[in-house]
């Protein structure tokens, strides 16, 4: 009879016995159960409900008269079968005569021994420990005597970084509480704005014309104008034949060469012009070093008011290896940078090529924006015709009365960037 029941039973897939837990198949390390009805069995799970890889966690605890049994489906008893295999149960009705198929999880029971609650501790501790620890563990036991002082001494240093930092926390919320939050927001501000300066030349907002926004008085003063007048000669009464010269050879960027070829016909304007230029070219080339050894090496034909002044502005004095030098750092290059584009500016009519003097000065675009947005001019793009018959887009930045809003650099990004 039960061979006919069997013979005509029909599969049907149940999933899980209970909601988010599968039926339980347990198997025993160290023999066989030899009365079930003796075994007392009780299942935990893990509260945590939002945590995928938790919520599935289970151990199963089985008790007898004599021995506490443990298995769990997590860490490093489990079986791993569970992980590589699906495992079922079948229940036969024998009155519908299907099979009732549950989805089952195994468990391997082992014997727990008082002396195991200390080593299941030790090894919860082992489990919580970083690798870096681990390692330590590992010098104190085993490492040479060297190891172990290395050791110690990062300890020490450790130590008094922590105690370095506590210390600083507790300054900041002292000077939180004496101050106030919104006076500090208000230094930082104050803070940004002087680091504008540092390298930006003095702006008067307030100005009705372009030419009074950034005066050329702050740029040359009139000692140094008028040392400029021997230099400048050679631009000043330039020649086409020369300028094409420059060209082949190289010797001079793009926006020198495209001023020379515009320059003014009138004496006052063209030697104004030439001065301007021969200025803006020579703190390009000096943007280009990184340290000033001596003066000589500014070139021959600088005037000695003139190298003076870049050196004292548009340097930092450092002590290496017994001596002092000159060092352009970045934020100087930037500062440079501010100079040469309000130059340029006053040559060209306070409306200039930004992507032409970008890449002269060997710059990023990126940067470029950045500089002149905080002079406060006004950015657009314009299609220019190159040779070949081949267009690009350039960047054009001009001044315009009233002055667009100053736009500040995060300083964080602005140290990083300062290039």
């Amino acid at each position: 009879m039960a061979a006919e029941v069997l013979s005509s039973a029909k599969w049907l897939y149940c999933g899980e016995p209970d909601e988010s837990q599968r039926a339980v198949l347990v198997q025993f390390s160290n023999g066989k159960l030899r009365d079930p009805g003796n075994m007392r069995f009780t299942l935990y799970k893990n509260n945590d409900s939002t945590n995928p890889r938790k919520r599935t966690q289970r151990i199963l605890a089985a008790e007898t008269d004599r021995l506490c049994y443990v298995g769990n489906n997590f860490g490093t008893g489990a079986l791993k079968c569970n992980t590589l295999c699906r495992h079922f149960v079948g229940v036969l009705n024998k009155t519908s005569g299907q099979m009732e198929v549950y989805d089952a999880e195994l468990f391997n029971m082992q014997p727990l021994f008082s002396d195991e609650s200390v080593e299941s501790e030790l090894t919860l501790e082992s489990e919580i420990k970083t690798f870096r620890e681990k390692v330590d563990s590992c010098i104190e036991a085993f490492g040479t005597t060297k190891q172990k002082r290395a050791l110690n001494s990062r300890r020490m240093n450790t130590v008094g970084s922590e105690s370095l930092n506590r210390a600083v926390a507790k300054a900041a919320e002292n000077i939180i509480d004496t101050k106030g939050v919104t006076a500090l927001v208000n230094d930082a501000k104050r803070d940004d704005m002087q680091d504008d300066s540092l390298y930006l030349p003095p702006c008067h907002a307030d100005a009705a014309k372009p030419e009074d926004v950034y005066k050329f008085e702050d740029l040359l003063s009139p000692a140094e104008y008028e040392a400029l007048q021997s230099p400048s000669e050679a631009f000043r009464n330039v020649t086409s034949e020369e300028i094409l010269t420059m060209i082949e050879e190289n010797s001079h960027c793009s926006f020198v060469i495209e001023a020379l070829k515009s320059l003014p016909s009138n004496e006052e304007s063209r030697d104004r012009q030439a001065r301007c230029i021969w200025f803006l070219d020579t703190l390009i080339k000096f943007r280009a070093q990184k340290v000033i050894k001596r003066k000589s090496a500014l070139g021959p034909g600088i005037p000695h008011i003139i190298s003076t002044k870049l050196l004292k502005h548009f340097t930092c004095l450092t002590y290496n290896n017994g001596s002092l030098r000159n060092l352009i750092s970045d934020s100087m290059k930037a500062k440079i940078t501010a100079y040469v584009i309000i130059l340029a500016l006053h040559i060209n009519d306070f409306q200039i090529d930004l992507t032409t003097l970008q890449r002269d000065l060997k710059l990023s675009e990126k940067r470029m924006i950045e500089i002149a947005k905080a002079m406060r001019l006004k950015i657009s793009k314009r299609r220019v015709s190159l040779a070949a018959g081949r267009e690009e887009d350039h960047r054009l930045g001009a001044l315009c009365i009233p002055l667009p809003p100053a736009q500040t650099v995060d300083r964080q990004s602005k140290r990083r960037r300062l290039t």
